[in-house]
Order: C-alpha cells, then structure tokens, then sequence
C-alpha cells in the first residue's frame, strides 16, 4: 500500500471518502496515485458483491398463525455485505428539488445504507452479466488521463467505473 504522504488514519480516511464517492457517481477526478490506490480497493469490494449478490435463502416464517415465505440474505451474503459497510462510508440519498420531507423519507425510508444497496442491487449484476459475456473477472474500472494541475503539477486522472 502507498502512504501518499500522510499519516495512516488520515490515508485511510481519504481512500474510505474516494471509494465511496466512486461507488456512488461512477466517476471521481483525482491523483494519479491516488486513483490507483482506489481502484485496488474499489475493485476487490465489487468483486466481493458480484460473489454474493444473488446468494439468498427462502425462509417460511409464520406470522400471527398465516404462514408466508420470506427471502434473506444468506450467512455469506450478510458477512460481506457487513464487510462493505464498514469500509464505506453512508452517504443520504439526495432530496429531489421540490420534494417534501414526507415523501422524502417514504422514498428512502427502508433503504439504511443506499451507497451498499447500489453496490449490490445495481453494480454487481452488471458486472457478473458482463464476466459472463466477456469470459473474464476483473477491470471494473479504468483511468484516464487528463494532464498536470496547474498549482503542483500532479497528474490528474478521472477515475471511473467501465
């Protein structure tokens, strides 16, 4: 791992911020370093998602004497999404411009951790459908290159998921 120049709870701190900003909006700009550092760490947390996104169990629960069949998360799925929501950080989802705090919280009141629920619900089945055309596992993301920062010179780069 590359210390880019700052104390260990400060670097794990910004790659926790980098990480999650890439899951949430697809695409961050940033250091060349970086980005690579991001991209080591963003890519294993898909991979754990793609291996666990569909692993479900039916459970039949009886509730007030009418018996139903639910669907959990099966031990595995519930390990590695506990896994990912201690590395990520929670960010709200966004309230739509004219929208009331009732509706609101209705429309995101059974989702606690949406960067998670985006992570499981959305990339993986995206990426697994995309191993399974390709043949391969792996390169969730790409860098671009953009050029020096005018202040320091550093290499900026725009992060993003393929």
């Amino acid at each position: 791992m590359r210390k880019l120049g700052r104390p260990s709870d400060q670097r794990k701190a910004m790659l926790r911020g980098l990480v999650t900003s890439l899951i949430w909006n697809g695409k961050i700009e940033t250091t060349m370093m970086r980005a690579k550092e991001t991209q080591r760490i963003a890519e294993k947390l898909i991979t754990k998602a793609i291996r666990q996104y569909d692993n479900t169990v039916e459970v039949e629960k009886t509730i007030d004497g009418t018996k139903t069949k639910v669907t959990n998360d099966s031990p595995a799925k519930l390990a590695a999404r506990r896994m990912i929501i201690s590395y990520l950080y929670n960010v709200p989802e966004a309230k739509l411009e004219k929208e009331s705090k009732y509706d609101y919280r209705k429309r995101t009141g059974d989702v606690n951790m949406p960067v998670v629920e985006k992570l499981f619900r959305e990339i993986a089945p995206k990426y697994a459908q995309r191993a399974k055309d390709k043949g391969q596992g792996g390169g969730y993301s790409r860098i671009i290159k953009k050029g020096p920062r005018r202040g320091d010179a550093a290499e900026v780069v725009i992060l993003e998921l393929v």
